[in-house]
Protein backbone atom coordinates (compact mmCIF):
# COMPACT_ATOMS: atom_id res chain seq x y z
CA UNK A 1 0.00 0.00 0.00
CA UNK A 2 1.26 3.73 -0.76
CA UNK A 3 0.68 6.92 0.78
CA UNK A 4 -0.72 8.61 -2.03
CA UNK A 5 -4.11 9.44 -1.87
CA UNK A 6 -5.91 8.39 -5.01
CA UNK A 7 -6.75 11.44 -5.57
CA UNK A 8 -9.60 12.69 -8.21
CA UNK A 9 -8.06 10.97 -10.71
CA UNK A 10 -8.80 7.76 -9.57
CA UNK A 11 -11.47 5.64 -11.84
CA UNK A 12 -14.74 5.70 -10.68
CA UNK A 13 -16.52 2.64 -11.59
CA UNK A 14 -19.03 2.94 -14.88
CA UNK A 15 -22.54 4.33 -14.09
CA UNK A 16 -21.64 5.64 -10.45
CA UNK A 17 -22.45 9.20 -9.71
CA UNK A 18 -21.98 11.82 -7.34
CA UNK A 19 -24.64 11.62 -4.37
CA UNK A 20 -25.40 14.15 -1.98
CA UNK A 21 -28.01 14.31 0.81
CA UNK A 22 -29.68 17.31 1.20
CA UNK A 23 -29.50 19.31 3.07
CA UNK A 24 -25.65 19.84 1.84
CA UNK A 25 -22.36 20.45 4.43
CA UNK A 26 -23.94 17.00 6.32
CA UNK A 27 -22.21 13.99 7.89
CA UNK A 28 -22.62 11.73 4.49
CA UNK A 29 -21.39 15.14 3.02
CA UNK A 30 -18.47 15.49 4.91
CA UNK A 31 -16.88 12.04 5.11
CA UNK A 32 -17.40 11.31 0.95
CA UNK A 33 -17.44 11.83 -1.28
CA UNK A 34 -20.29 8.80 -1.74
CA UNK A 35 -20.98 7.65 -5.55
CA UNK A 36 -24.88 6.30 -6.36
CA UNK A 37 -25.66 4.02 -9.00
CA UNK A 38 -29.26 2.36 -10.33
CA UNK A 39 -28.79 -0.77 -12.59
CA UNK A 40 -31.52 -3.09 -13.01
CA UNK A 41 -33.67 -1.14 -10.18
CA UNK A 42 -31.22 -1.48 -7.74
CA UNK A 43 -29.52 1.22 -6.02
CA UNK A 44 -25.65 0.80 -5.15
CA UNK A 45 -23.54 3.44 -2.73
CA UNK A 46 -19.68 3.35 -3.08
CA UNK A 47 -16.70 5.32 -2.12
CA UNK A 48 -12.86 5.74 -3.13
CA UNK A 49 -10.70 4.80 0.30
CA UNK A 50 -8.81 7.58 0.98
CA UNK A 51 -5.96 8.52 3.98
CA UNK A 52 -8.67 10.17 5.72
CA UNK A 53 -10.51 7.45 6.05
CA UNK A 54 -7.75 5.14 7.21
CA UNK A 55 -6.52 3.91 10.69
CA UNK A 56 -2.37 3.60 11.02
CA UNK A 57 -2.74 0.24 9.14
CA UNK A 58 -3.76 2.09 5.88
CA UNK A 59 -6.58 0.26 5.74
CA UNK A 60 -10.04 1.80 5.97
CA UNK A 61 -11.57 2.14 9.79
CA UNK A 62 -14.12 0.14 10.73
CA UNK A 63 -15.58 3.40 11.96
CA UNK A 64 -15.76 4.81 8.48
CA UNK A 65 -17.16 1.33 6.86
CA UNK A 66 -19.59 1.12 9.49
CA UNK A 67 -20.95 4.85 8.39
CA UNK A 68 -21.13 3.73 5.24
CA UNK A 69 -23.14 0.79 5.73
CA UNK A 70 -25.52 2.77 8.17
CA UNK A 71 -26.31 5.16 5.04
CA UNK A 72 -25.99 2.06 2.49
CA UNK A 73 -28.97 0.65 4.91
CA UNK A 74 -31.07 3.80 4.99
CA UNK A 75 -30.68 5.11 1.34
CA UNK A 76 -31.27 1.69 -0.15
CA UNK A 77 -33.94 0.38 1.88
CA UNK A 78 -35.68 4.09 1.17
CA UNK A 79 -34.75 3.30 -2.86
CA UNK A 80 -36.25 -0.37 -2.74
CA UNK A 81 -39.03 0.44 -1.19
CA UNK A 82 -40.28 4.16 -2.06
CA UNK A 83 -40.73 4.92 1.20
CA UNK A 84 -39.59 8.34 1.48
CA UNK A 85 -39.52 8.78 5.10
CA UNK A 86 -36.28 9.72 7.17
CA UNK A 87 -35.12 6.15 8.14
CA UNK A 88 -33.50 5.95 11.51
CA UNK A 89 -31.12 3.22 13.03
CA UNK A 90 -32.54 1.35 15.85
CA UNK A 91 -30.22 -1.75 15.58
CA UNK A 92 -27.22 -2.33 13.22
CA UNK A 93 -25.02 -5.25 13.64
CA UNK A 94 -21.99 -5.57 11.20
CA UNK A 95 -19.14 -8.33 10.64
CA UNK A 96 -16.30 -6.79 8.75
CA UNK A 97 -14.89 -9.83 6.21
CA UNK A 98 -11.72 -8.84 4.96
CA UNK A 99 -9.58 -5.53 5.04
CA UNK A 100 -10.78 -2.26 2.38
CA UNK A 101 -6.96 -0.43 1.61
CA UNK A 102 -6.10 2.68 0.54
CA UNK A 103 -7.03 3.49 -2.21
CA UNK A 104 -9.76 0.52 -2.97
CA UNK A 105 -13.35 1.20 -4.08
CA UNK A 106 -15.97 -0.04 -1.91
CA UNK A 107 -18.92 -0.38 -2.53
CA UNK A 108 -22.24 -1.71 -1.35
CA UNK A 109 -26.07 -2.74 -2.05
CA UNK A 110 -28.84 -2.91 0.35
CA UNK A 111 -31.75 -6.14 0.38
CA UNK A 112 -34.70 -5.47 2.02
CA UNK A 113 -36.25 -7.98 3.89
CA UNK A 114 -39.14 -7.08 5.69
CA UNK A 115 -41.11 -3.61 6.49
CA UNK A 116 -43.50 -3.25 8.91
CA UNK A 117 -46.02 -1.01 10.24
CA UNK A 118 -43.31 1.20 12.12
CA UNK A 119 -39.99 -0.86 11.33
CA UNK A 120 -37.85 -1.81 8.32
CA UNK A 121 -35.40 -4.80 8.40
CA UNK A 122 -32.82 -4.69 5.89
CA UNK A 123 -29.38 -6.17 4.94
CA UNK A 124 -25.96 -5.02 3.12
CA UNK A 125 -23.24 -6.51 1.60
CA UNK A 126 -19.83 -4.39 0.78
CA UNK A 127 -16.84 -5.11 -1.43
CA UNK A 128 -14.18 -3.79 -1.53
CA UNK A 129 -12.62 -3.94 -5.15
CA UNK A 130 -14.91 -7.02 -5.68
CA UNK A 131 -14.36 -8.70 -2.58
CA UNK A 132 -16.52 -9.12 0.35
CA UNK A 133 -15.14 -7.11 3.31
CA UNK A 134 -18.43 -6.29 4.97
CA UNK A 135 -21.56 -7.48 5.85
CA UNK A 136 -24.56 -5.29 7.90
CA UNK A 137 -27.91 -5.98 9.22
CA UNK A 138 -30.02 -3.21 10.44
CA UNK A 139 -33.50 -2.24 11.88
CA UNK A 140 -34.63 1.07 11.17
CA UNK A 141 -37.25 3.03 12.32
CA UNK A 142 -39.75 4.62 9.68
CA UNK A 143 -39.58 8.11 10.67
CA UNK A 144 -41.35 11.13 9.42
CA UNK A 145 -41.85 11.45 5.55
CA UNK A 146 -39.20 13.31 3.67
CA UNK A 147 -40.21 17.18 2.30
CA UNK A 148 -37.65 17.34 -0.15
CA UNK A 149 -39.36 17.00 -3.74
CA UNK A 150 -36.90 14.08 -5.01
CA UNK A 151 -38.71 12.10 -2.12
CA UNK A 152 -35.20 10.26 -0.98
CA UNK A 153 -33.26 13.35 -0.19
CA UNK A 154 -30.78 11.95 -2.76
CA UNK A 155 -29.91 13.79 -5.43
CA UNK A 156 -27.15 12.84 -8.35
CA UNK A 157 -25.39 15.43 -10.12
Amino acid sequence: MNDISPGPEAAIPEGFRPMSLLPKGNFADINGPLFVRVEAGRLSLGFRVEPRHCNLAKICHGGMMMTFADMLLGVGANFAEKLGRFLPTVNMTSDFLAPSPLGSWVEGSTEVLRVTRNLVFAQCLVTADGTPSMRASGILKLGAPFQQANGLMVTTA
